[in-house]
């Protein structure tokens, strides 16, 4: 189910148990490199576009959408040509 604010998003993470939230803006075309995380990511775009590069391939994300990912996964990002505005929190 696609999420389209940001006091949507909010309410996802409290019903799942998730940690505060936080939100992060990135520019057109900023990436992120291979990493992981020791904690289960859930996360919303809320406005722009994200692309997650993820083993299994890629994943975009425009506004509404969630991605999960899991404890140790390796994950790198490619921001789109509008840049992007996300929310995350940790469950």
């Amino acid at each position: 189910k696609a999420i389209s604010d940001r006091e949507a998003a909010f309410r996802a993470f409290r019903d799942e148990g998730c940690s505060p939230p936080r939100s992060w803006t990135n520019g057109p075309g900023d990436t992120y490199g291979p990493h992981t995380h020791a904690y289960h990511k859930v996360l919303f775009c809320l406005d722009g576009s994200i692309t997650f590069h993820l083993d299994e391939g890629d994943v975009e994300l425009e506004p509404g959408d969630r991605l999960d990912i899991e404890s140790g996964t390796e994950h790198g990002a490619t921001v789109g040509p509008n840049g992007c505005s996300c929310v995350e929190a940790s469950r």
